[in-house]
């Protein structure tokens, strides 16, 4: 499937250290090197204490690696200073979490709208990104709810809206069905592979489950700080 598609993930020998250069110094990561393409489907998946989450923090920039390169969209990670990794997260990712982290007390258009207010989208274009956002994740009739009037598939449905808000280049799921019922996780998993079907997301999956890793396109499976296994996911094509 990468016959015409780019990279748009690139990550050379990434190594992540803690505590560095003090007796107690921590080696998570151990020269990773993964790529992902434009429009893939992707699962991480690994136990925990795996290094998948300090991963998947460099992948969505919320950490540089100590060693190592990182290229999203054609832009050095590695590089950027720190005061342009906010901006750079905000256009270029879409994070989904466990949590939903939704604002309280906000109705559900307004938690929408939030990554566009950032990105400095006016007024007008925001609501109507937001409630367009909402239909296409089946929460048109409850765009004026606030997160504690809604169940936890609805919570994560806004949030998966949310992360669309600014068209990222990568959508970055982290347990997204951790906190949900088996039905309500289906819906949400039934979800992703909408946007990425009909929207052509590029979308990456973090996850301990095998079942829905077995889903998506291909599996990375991580284990002690190093990618072991590369395979072919139920869906990949």
């Amino acid at each position: 499937m990468t016959g015409e598609k780019k990279p748009i993930i690139q990550l050379h020998n990434i190594v992540k250290r803690f505590y560095i250069g003090q007796p107690n110094e921590l080696e998570i990561l151990h020269g990773i090197d993964l790529e992902v393409y434009e429009g893939e489907f992707v699962a991480i998946v690994g136990e925990s204490g795996s290094g998948k989450s300090t991963l998947m923090n460099i992948i969505g920039a919320l950490d540089k690696p100590t060693e190592g390169s990182y290229i999203l969209d054609g832009i050095d990670i590695t590089a950027a200073p720190d005061s342009a990794l906010s901006s750079l997260r905000c256009r270029k990712i879409g994070f989904v979490f466990q949590t939903f982290n939704l604002i309280a007390r906000t109705s559900a258009v307004k938690n929408v709208e939030l990554p566009m207010l950032y990105g400095g989208v006016s007024g007008a274009k925001r609501t109507a990104r937001a409630r367009q956002l909402l239909e296409l994740v089946g929460m048109e009739q409850r765009m004026g709810h606030q997160p504690n009037e809604l169940s936890g598939g609805q919570k994560q449905r806004v949030a998966i809206a949310r992360a669309m808000a600014n068209d990222p280049a990568v959508l970055l799921a982290d347990e997204p069905t951790g906190a949900l019922d088996s039905a309500t996780g289906r819906v949400v998993m039934d979800l992703f592979h909408k946007l990425h079907k009909e929207q052509g997301k590029t979308i990456l999956l973090i996850t301990h489950s095998q079942e829905l890793a077995a889903e998506c396109q291909r599996i990375i499976t991580i284990r002690d700080g190093r990618i072991i296994h590369e395979a072919k996911g139920g869906r990949g094509a």
